[in-house]
């Protein structure tokens, strides 16, 4: 079993770490104190390989307790009871510009008469035994999201840190409203309608004949063009910045034919690229 303590300074990004490790495949949990990190261990073990990799979070914000985290970890190092350590660190003046953009209440403050900057030096003071023993410290100033969660990815997964995009192209009807999940969203109505070609009203959009329909138009095939064009384009930025899964919509009046038709074919220009891509045809059985 893979256990990864995760700690460090209020503000340096010890959240989004914890959600970005989800996305990784560690089971996670958050804010936990010290001494129940060694119970958690034992359970995390008795799940019998259901948890290969299990990320927990502790810090200042579980207060005295946090006090025993050293004694904690020299006990589970007794116990052959193996861990890593993550810490999340960033520099004093960016941590106060985060707490006051955020407008939260550092969790020493109260410590510190409400100083925000001798709370920042405080907990620093009191992590610095925990940060000597860390195996691995990311300092945070200055990454993004996409970049905080590039650098988890080259450290606990390996190899290109440009994670595979899931992608989900669906389809749907305009008359059964747009889906809330979408991200990006085609309205295909302009397209000549295989609804009212008797011999194909019957059939979808991923019969052939249909298909051979909508893109034995001039338009159609430029509108694709136009579309696949810009996904090249959008993908890989939309990698950089971090994002794990796009929904993209493609719309017609019933989305039984041309966002059918359409949906299908760009997921398989998407699949041509080494993406994760899964089609979803939502309306194509309402009629």
């Amino acid at each position: 079993m893979e256990f990864l303590i995760v700690t460090g300074l209020s503000g340096a990004g010890k959240t989004r770490a914890n959600n970005a490790l989800e996305d990784i495949g560690f089971f996670c949990a958050d804010n936990i104190p010290p001494k129940l990190i060694t119970t958690f261990y034992e359970l995390s073990q008795q799940a019998k390989g259901a948890l290969s990799r299990v990320a927990v979070v502790t810090d200042i914000r579980g207060g005295d307790m946090f006090s025993s985290l050293i004694q904690t970890l020299d006990q589970m190092t007794a116990e052959h009871k193996e861990y890593k350590i993550l810490f999340l660190d960033a520099n004093d003046y960016v941590l106060i510009n985060r707490f006051k953009e955020t407008r939260r209440k550092h969790p020493l403050a109260d410590n510190c008469l409400g100083s925000l900057e001798q709370a920042v030096k405080l907990e620093r003071n009191v992590l610095r035994p925990v940060r000597e023993r860390a195996d691995y410290i990311i300092n945070t100033s200055n990454l993004t999201l996409g970049m905080l969660q590039g650098e988890l990815y080259r450290l606990f997964v390996g190899g290109d840190t440009k994670r595979k995009l899931v992608v989900n192209v669906m389809s749907f009807g305009y008359k059964y409203g747009i889906p809330l999940e979408a991200d990006l969203v085609f309205d295909v109505r302009f397209l000549p309608n295989p609804f009212y070609v008797e011999k194909l009203r019957e059939s979808t959009g991923l019969d052939r004949p249909v298909s051979d329909f909508v893109f034995s138009y001039e338009d159609a095939r430029d509108f694709m063009s136009h579309l696949t064009n810009l996904m090249d384009f959008l993908i890989p930025l939309y990698i950089e910045e971090g994002k794990y899964m796009l929904n993209i919509a493609i719309g017609c009046t019933g989305g039984r034919h041309r966002s059918v038709a359409v949906a299908k074919a760009l997921s398989e220009h998407l699949a041509e690229s080494n993406l994760a891509v899964s089609n979803i045809y939502r309306d194509i059985d309402k009629g």
